[in-house]
């Protein structure tokens, strides 16, 4: 779903995000990912841009990017489908892993999103938030806002906490196999208030029973 068109104000804001600080994003992104993946098909979920899939593909030939996304912005970098934020247009077990970056704080059921993703790959790859404090949830919805708001996305500041992000995997049946906070999204002296254990990235794979 939209929100209405961001104001002069909120566009130059993601102007200045831009340059300032989504490239260097991508790339610390993108490397820290490629790690994580298989070779094969990858769907990414919540995809944006594509910006980030296409850096994973550039360091990753052997993975092969497909985006889905609520909300299809023109020019992206990869292929992109639209979904209802619920169900994938894929078929049970049809790609090689699936990729959520800051996606699941967005998401009404985080729990049925990564089940979703569960249900098409059987390697999830997760970047998201941790909030430990208030101090940790108002960071985190500047953060959210300076990025996401000049591109008109819902913003609900919702938030994991640590006990919330284990019950999430737990419910979609997924266990962690990796997990790592990553800490050098931002330069300095941004990085002081932004960086630290904020951001995580997690290798997810279904419970064996």
């Amino acid at each position: 779903m939209n929100e209405p068109s961001p104001s002069p104000l909120v566009s130059f804001i993601g102007r200045v995000h831009g340059k300032a600080v989504f490239g260097r994003r991508v790339q610390v992104l993108a490397r820290e990912i490629a790690r994580l993946l298989p070779a094969g098909r990858l769907a990414d979920v919540g995809c944006g841009s594509g910006s980030i899939a296409e850096a994973v593909r550039a360091a990753r030939p052997d993975v092969s990017p497909e985006g889905f996304d609520v909300l299809v912005r023109p020019g992206a970098s990869i292929p992109v489908r639209a979904f209802d934020g619920r169900r994938l247009p894929l078929a049970d077990g049809s790609v090689a892993a699936a990729l959520l970056v800051d996606v699941l704080h967005h998401a009404g059921d985080p729990a049925a999103l990564l089940a979703e993703c569960a249900r098409v790959a059987p390697v999830v790859v997760v970047k998201d938030h941790l909030a430990s404090s208030r101090r940790d949830e108002r960071l985190l919805a500047c953060m959210d806002w300076v990025g996401n708001r000049p591109h008109g996305v819902v913003l609900p500041f919702s938030y994991f906490s640590p006990e919330s992000w284990e019950e999430a995997r737990r419910r979609a049946g997924l266990v962690e196999t990796a997990r790592g906070d990553v800490t050098d999204l931002y330069p300095w002296p941004f990085s002081l208030a932004f960086g630290g254990g904020l951001h995580f990235l997690a290798r997810l794979e279904k419970a064996t029973s």
